[in-house]
């Protein structure tokens, strides 16, 4: 089975281009991995408004899988601490707690499906962690996964141009 496993998070990014990345990759469930999933910050991507934007306006399942998000108490050592290397390890060590990846069985997932967190990069984030854990698992099943990190690519020079037209009278 061939697999495209892809990441995104909502932050930094317009409706406009969240739903874009998704569209582009032709995802079909976006499997959501927060802790938090309604919090203020959220905006477009709360809970039952990105459940139902997703199905209305880009025909795409949604499903939570708490399982594969922090506990509070790891997120809120991270926040204090900043410690990276720390989190990953705990992360980690909380995943295999919960047997993950052993617990995600490749043939009953979407082909095309997004792991979603806010963090606007996949470079601090536990979604590129359960990403690596699911497709390396798969992988020793015989199946081919491709993971793709859904960012918008943005230029120094668009920052400029922004930035400029944002000081116009």
């Amino acid at each position: 089975m061939e697999i495209l496993l892809c990441t995104i998070g909502f932050a930094g990014k317009t409706a406009e281009e969240f739903f874009h990345l998704l569209e582009e990759a032709q995802v079909e469930k976006l499997i959501d991995v927060r802790l938090n999933r309604g919090g203020q910050l959220s905006g477009f991507a709360k809970e039952r408004d990105l459940e139902y934007f997703l199905k209305k306006v880009a025909s795409i399942g949604y499903s939570y899988e708490p399982q594969l998000g922090p506990t509070s108490e790891l997120l809120d050592t991270y926040r204090d601490s900043k410690d990276w290397a720390a989190y990953e390890t705990g992360f980690l060590a909380l995943m295999q707690e919960r047997g993950i990846p052993q617990a995600f069985d490749a043939s009953r997932w979407p082909p095309r499906a997004t792991l979603l967190c806010s963090e606007p990069g996949p470079e601090k984030c536990h979604r590129r962690l359960v990403a690596d854990l699911l497709a390396a698992h798969w992988r020793t099943q015989g199946h081919t996964v491709e993971i793709r990190h859904l960012i918008v690519a943005r230029s120094k020079s668009s920052k400029i141009r922004r930035a400029k037209l944002k000081s116009l009278p």
